[in-house]
């Protein structure tokens, strides 16, 4: 699998972020794109490496990881629009991707990791409930699905998230989580307003 053979997926996440700028309608070239990357990811074995920045990536992370990162960038676009999207279950491949980096937080920044498992649930937006992990854990993250997604892909300060947590392993990930490869993120500043930005709803939402 070469990297041009893995452009189109780029692309998506381009083409995704742009349908926040044109509430309408999608550019005319996204579908083809859309085509295109499933016409590349279909036939692959979930197993197989695929190359890119830094190590090789799983197939399936790596489709995983694009969709984290296309719907992480187009948060930064409804955030710099004043945007509001409206969270649907698909952000469960978020939340999944969030909580299997939960070792890769620590590595990234050469620390070492818990010797305890953590317990994460989530309130899925259309009601039902997202559990990874053993319950009887002394570790865990409850909460929003969506607050959860805004925290390990670092859109949100934990400080502004409606969020649950228990024990220190799981307080020492929160405080460090993250989905997304390269250097260690800064994260975001708490907000100084009373009202997070996802909780506006004086304005109409579209689905993300």
């Amino acid at each position: 699998m070469s990297l041009a053979a893995i452009a189109p997926v780029a692309l998506l996440a381009i083409g995704a972020a742009l349908m926040l700028v044109r509430p309408r309608g999608l550019p005319s070239w996204v579908g083809p794109v859309v085509a295109a990357v499933v016409a590349v990811a279909g036939p692959l074995d979930p197993k197989a490496r695929l190359p890119w920045y830094g190590p090789s990536m799983g197939a399936r992370s790596f489709i995983t990881a694009r969709l984290m990162e296309t719907w992480a960038h187009g948060q930064d676009v409804a955030d710099a629009l004043d945007f509001q999207r409206r969270p649907t279950d698909r952000l469960r491949h978020v939340a999944d991707i969030g909580v299997r980096t939960f070792n890769f937080s620590f590595d990234l920044r050469g620390l070492e990791r818990p010797t305890s498992g953590i317990f994460v649930e989530l309130a899925a937006p259309s009601g039902g409930t997202w559990t990874w992990g053993d319950p009887a854990s002394e570790d865990v993250v409850r909460g929003d699905a969506l607050d959860f997604c805004q925290l390990v892909t670092q859109r949100r300060h934990l400080d502004d998230l409606d969020l649950e947590i228990t024990g220190q392993s799981a307080q020492r990930w929160a405080s460090i989580a993250q989905a997304y490869a390269g250097a260690p993120g800064p994260g975001r500043a708490p907000s100084t307003g009373s009202t997070a930005p996802h909780d506006r709803t004086d304005e109409p939402a579209q689905e993300a």
